[in-house]
């Protein structure tokens, strides 16, 4: 947070207009008409500095983006903080607080991983190979949660398909902090097997269908 100053204008505008009154009823045509003007300035400035005094506000320091000079990895650090930007914008707009905390639990591990990115860009091809399919698959979920919890419809198939969304994201938070593990633990973790198990059942359920979002609306 940057903590700024913020002068009120009303001091400037009294000190105009009593010199514009000022002018209006005495002639500047000496020295002590000269003095006089500025002095019922300074005191109408003083004055109303007093009653309208400056104001403190705050406002939040926009950072930018750090990145390591390497192309590629700071294309996928891009893209890392633009899915953790989408992935807030939806959570926020979740009401159900266990699904909110699935998705922020998420969003927190995102995060981790791209600063370990960030710090250590020898985990390119690793991270790049989660972010591929994890990254868009949990952006799809969780916008298809919002959509439909949003719909004001409570059919069975609404209320089945919000479940098994719930019970993917479980399984996707299960292999996000497998792999975050795994950074630490200069383990090649075999990425390929969870995706793998991810894919075959969110395909059984039905969750990455292309007409996912429309056939149970």
């Amino acid at each position: 947070m940057i903590e700024i100053e913020k002068k009120s204008v009303v001091p400037i505008y009294g000190l105009m207009v009593v010199w514009v009154l000022y002018c209006i009823f005495f002639q500047l045509s000496s020295i002590l008409n000269f003095v006089g003007l500025a002095s019922a300035g300074l005191i109408t400035y003083g004055l109303l500095s007093l009653f309208f005094p400056a104001k403190t506000i705050s406002i939040e320091a926009t950072e930018k983006p750090q990145r390591t000079g390497d192309e590629k990895v700071d294309t996928m650090l891009a893209e890392g903080e633009k899915s953790v930007t989408e992935m807030r914008g939806m959570s926020a707009s979740i009401t159900d607080e266990a699904i909110k905390q699935k998705a922020n639990e998420l969003i927190s591990v995102t995060d981790s991983i791209f600063k370990k990115l960030l710090i250590e860009p020898a985990v390119y091809t690793q991270v790049k190979r989660f972010a591929d399919f994890f990254l868009p698959t949990t952006v799809k979920l969780l916008n298809s949660y919002v959509r439909f919890s949003q719909s004001g419809a409570r059919g069975e198939n609404i209320t089945s398909t919000l479940e098994r969304i719930s019970t993917a994201l479980d399984t996707t938070l299960i292999s996000y902090r497998k792999f975050y593990d795994s950074l630490f633990e200069n383990q090649a973790l075999d990425i390929e097997t969870d995706i793998y198990v991810l894919d075959t059942m969110l395909k059984k359920e039905g969750l990455l269908e292309s007409d996912f979002d429309t056939k149970n609306s």
